[in-house]
């Protein structure tokens, strides 16, 4: 089964989830890992694990086999998986963002009295073919490499970014600097979202002030194909290009390491986000749900 799963995201994504495949075949040996199997006929078909983070539950991942997969099937793992997670009194939010879960707008999930549907795109470019010819920055601004001194500069910032903004009601994390520093955490040492790749990942400054105006980190999801994990911008820069400048050096120097291809997420009612996507070459390529679940 987690080879299959293996396949079907290089097959579908580009993305070589080997690395994450064996950090499950390990948990389940371990007895480690919180979550359910499927089974028919004694035989495990489906499989979903979560985490559970200090008052937050995460669904990790779900994976159905190809012939069996069914939206019923894949609510017959989220039901129990939810029904542990809110049984545990500490846990007042449960996010999900399952790329291979089965997407139609209004499908049917567990809970569908306390749950929140987000609609995103996985967005890819080819690289060999990209518009990456520098645009017009209407700010002064300057670029360094991403180095992990800026750590804590780079979670304000995301936490100024974010605010009220549509993807931290998607990720709570987005919602202040302590869960921003978290995020960054995770995405610099963990596979989830492909191996960080510092020559990619850079920020913005204000040359007058010295502060970060904005961050774009990307990481490696195959030998040949990026992905950008995150980039924003500081309100105050809005409409500058900034944002802009900031893709095309993240893109660029994944191209310039090897990289045929990139791609990214991003919610679908951002709008200006998706049309600047666009405008550099991305194309929508999957749709999939983010749900949140709370008031449970």
């Amino acid at each position: 089964m987690l080879s299959e799963e293996t396949a079907s995201w290089h097959d579908e994504l580009e993305w070589d989830f080997e690395k994450s495949a064996d950090l499950v075949r390990r948990f389940v040996d371990l007895r480690a890992l919180n979550g359910h199997a499927l089974l028919e006929n004694g035989r495990a078909i489906g499989y979903l694990y979560y985490v559970l983070e200090d008052n937050k539950g995460l669904v990790g991942d779900l994976y159905i086999e190809r012939a069996s997969r069914t939206i019923e099937r894949e609510n017959a793992l989220l039901e129990p998986a939810l029904a542990a997670m809110t049984a545990n009194p500490q846990i007042r939010r449960i996010e999900s963002q399952l790329l291979m879960l089965h997407y139609t707008p209004n499908r049917p999930v567990p809970r569908p009295e306390c749950v929140k549907c987000y609609e995103r795109n996985f967005m890819r470019i080819d690289l060999t073919s990209a518009r990456l010819a520098d645009g017009r920055v209407r700010r002064p601004m300057y670029l360094d490499k991403w180095n992990d001194h800026y750590q804590d500069q780079a979670a304000q910032l995301i936490a100024e970014a974010y605010f009220g903004h549509v993807d931290s009601r998607i990720n709570d994390q987005y919602r202040s600097t302590l869960g921003a520093r978290r995020f960054l955490y995770n995405i610099v040492q963990y596979p989830g979202c492909g191996t960080f790749f510092r020559p990619a990942s850079c920020l913005a400054f204000d040359p007058g002030s010295g502060r970060i105006c904005g961050v774009s980190l990307a990481s490696l999801v195959s030998p040949e194909t990026g992905h950008i994990t995150q980039i924003c911008v500081s309100p105050a820069v809005r409409g500058t290009g900034i944002g802009h400048a900031l893709l095309r050096h993240s893109l660029q120097a994944l191209y310039d390491s090897g990289c045929t291809s990139a791609s990214l997420t991003v919610t679908a009612a951002n709008k200006d986000a998706v049309a600047l996507y666009e405008r550099v070459g991305f194309t929508t390529i999957r749709k999939f749900a983010a749900y949140a679940w709370q008031g449970f």
